[in-house]
């Protein structure tokens, strides 16, 4: 879940969470607290009008003097009756003349008091039945049943009005999470900029980008400003780096050129040990190889390296380098395995370089007597070349580093070997050129097998006797 949609949910939860909390403050407590004081007065009618009574006979429920009310239902506030359990009205105050029943004939049971809210001639009542027994009685049923009702139109009102203003409230809330819902986006979509000008930054290798300044001075403004300065620090550091590593390795090639005519001389002219002049001529050639690599990286690095984007049949190119390699003598067994026919678009001598390098690298980490493998495979999409060896394998440790410039796994025998820290480099950058991807599985002692994928060019239909070739990635060539 992004940032946006957590805040999103986060402010939603808080506007419920406060809108449960205040429907209980002003909804339910509220009523409550009315029910409860209109609870009160009826007990406390009932009370005045039982106090200090006695009930030995039928004549003295008869007898019960209610309080005095001149008003009917839809003016007067309390309303008294007595009835017996069969609901015959035995006593009443004066604003029920004439009515013959129990306020609430349903209440005329059991032998607790009992609140109920009842609706005549829709008028609301609030009831408190109160159940009076004979004194002396042994089995202390009751023989009647006190009824008092409150009109609570004013409660109901007070209900309507709380009702109303919940759904206000509701209504509000719904809104602010709608406005939240609209205006969160617009909110973190410079963040979203931000992290796409990074994302297209690290495809590209571009640090010339930068994010857009929408003029913003709060704190996304400032993130903004301060990572355009980084950018703009980054970028003047690698194009230095650039500069310096194009620079040496460019002033280098002069003096080793240099050295080796004269190597050359020396020994058309008898001067000099043959040895040391064999020393001087190995260093010269993995010095020229190093410097030679050093000026090709950067030159890929700057995009000054221009790689051609034609058609090439992978399997001849596989197959040569396999017969270079076959040619001399080795100290190990390389292999040709399957081999099918495919198409990528890309550079021949480039994709040539980048299998020399990973069959050079495989051989030389192979003890004698071991195997080098080489294939091809395809699918229908792309293109899988591998190497693998039975050599001393790679330990999960430098797996991660084994592409980046001059690290070496074991470094005194990589020197001996004569290697530079460079060849996976440029096998990596000779791939990320041709749009495609390199994996490599290793177990120490076991062995290394690196598979290169490509994009495979499918041939459609010749035009006027013309193959014509279409890429299945983005690029389009034809020929």
């Amino acid at each position: 879940m992004s940032i946006r949609d957590r805040l999103i949910f986060s402010y939603a939860a808080i506007l419920i969470l406060a809108f449960l909390a205040f429907g209980i403050v002003v909804f339910v407590l509220p009523l409550q607290m009315l029910q409860a004081e209109i609870d009160n007065r009826l007990e406390e009618t009932a009370q005045e009008m039982l106090q200090d009574t006695v009930f030995t006979a039928r004549r003295d429920l008869i007898g019960l003097d209610p309080p005095h009310q001149d008003s009917t239902y839809k003016e007067a506030t309390t309303f008294v009756i007595v009835s017996d359990p069969q609901g015959n009205v035995l006593a009443n105050s004066n604003n029920l003349d004439g009515y013959n029943q129990p306020i609430d004939p349903t209440a005329l049971t059991g032998t607790q008091q009992r609140f109920s809210t009842v609706i005549h001639e829709d008028v609301s009542l609030r009831v408190l039945t109160v159940p009076l027994g004979l004194q002396g009685r042994s089995d202390r049923a009751p023989v009647a049943f006190l009824q008092v009702a409150e009109v609570i139109d004013s409660f109901n009102a007070v209900t309507r009005l709380l009702i109303i203003s919940l759904l206000v409230g509701a209504a509000v809330v719904t809104g602010s999470l709608c406005v939240i819902v609209w205006v969160t986006p617009n909110l973190f979509r410079p963040l979203a900029d931000i992290a796409t000008v990074a994302r297209q930054i690290t495809r590209a290798d571009d640090l010339s980008r930068r994010v857009p300044d929408t003029g913003r001075r709060d704190e996304i403004g400032d993130l903004t400003i301060a990572l355009n300065q980084t950018l703009e620090r980054l970028e003047s550091l690698f194009r230095t780096q650039q500069r310096f590593l194009a620079d040496v390795s460019h002033e280098l090639r002069t003096p080793l050129t240099t050295i080796r005519g004269n190597v050359d001389l020396m020994r058309r002219m008898g001067m000099g040990e043959p040895e040391l002049l064999d020393d001087i001529q190995a260093e010269l050639e993995r010095m020229t190889r190093l410097v030679n690599d050093l000026l090709l990286l950067a030159r890929a690095d700057a995009g000054s390296v221009r790689i051609m984007q034609q058609p090439v049949e992978i399997d001849t190119i596989l197959i040569d380098v396999y017969r270079q390699v076959a040619s001399v003598k080795q100290p190990v067994s390389v292999k040709l395995n399957e081999v099918d026919q495919a198409q990528v678009l890309g550079d021949p001598d480039r994709l040539k370089q980048l299998f020399l390098n990973l069959v050079d690298n495989a051989i030389k980490y192979t003890p004698p007597g071991g195997e080098v493998r080489v294939g091809l495979t395809r699918t229908a999409e792309e293109v899988h070349i591998y190497v693998a060896d039975t050599g001393i394998g790679i330990s999960e440790m430098d797996l991660p580093h084994i592409f980046d410039r001059f690290y070496r796994v074991e470094k005194a025998r990589t020197r001996v070997l004569g290697g530079s820290g460079l060849g996976l480099s440029i096998v990596y950058s000779i791939v990320e050129a041709h749009g495609g991807g390199i994996q490599v599985t290793s177990e120490v002692g076991q062995g290394t097998t690196f598979t290169v994928s490509l994009p495979l060019l499918h041939e459609v239909q010749p035009t006027n006797g013309r193959p014509r070739y279409l890429e299945t990635a983005t690029t389009q060539y034809q020929v």
